[in-house]
Formats: structure tokens, sequence, C-alpha cells
């Protein structure tokens, strides 16, 4: 039995299981800076596999957080972009970086 059939809906606990997913916070970060193709995307977000990315991108906007436009172009081109729920998580996003700068060190490159 999850944490939500425990004590019912925690919009906390909700959130959490869907942004704890690797890779899905750089996604929405990259794509807070606009639309971007497949390979772009890609390429911002850097490191990860194009099987995972393409999961996470599916699972995204079948949350309704990022939209897919294919494009007709020969050949079709797609691009992803955040739909309003996705860009309200800018705040988090900062929220995050300014509790990251305050908090942890920065890595000592050697």
């Amino acid at each position: 039995m999850s944490h939500s059939d425990d004590h019912g809906f925690c919009p906390v606990y909700e959130a959490i299981n869907v942004l704890q997913e690797k890779w899905t916070l750089h996604i929405i970060r990259n794509l807070l800076e606009g639309p971007k193709g497949f390979n772009e995307l890609s390429r911002a977000v850097g490191g990860c596999n194009p099987a995972t990315l393409a999961q996470r991108v599916e699972k995204l906007e079948a949350l309704g957080i990022v939209s897919k436009t294919i494009h007709s172009t020969m050949p079709p081109r797609t691009s992803y972009a955040l739909t309003e729920s996705g860009r309200a998580l800018q705040k988090v996003i900062e929220a995050i970086d300014l509790w990251g700068r305050q908090y942890l060190p920065e890595p000592v490159v050697g």
C-alpha cells in the first residue's frame, strides 16, 4: 500500500514522486529556456541516453507538464515545450538553485 492510500492524497508526496526521477528536473529546467527539438534537448540535458529521455518526456507529456508538437516539415520535426503547469515549476527550480547555492559546497575541480 502506498503512502497516499494510507493517508489520502498528499500533494508533496505525489509531486516528489514525479520530480524525483533522474533527468526530469534537468529536462524541465532546459525547457524553461523555450521549446526544443529532441536532439537539442538531449544535448542540453547532457548524459541522458535517448531511450531514457524519450521515456521521461513521454511521461511529462502524459502528466500535462510538457507538450509535443510535430512540425509538418520534411523530414517531420518534433519539438517539446512546457505547458502552463510545467512553467509553474520555474519557482521550484529557482528555490532548489537558491538552496544549493547557499548550503552546498562547490565541488573541488582538481
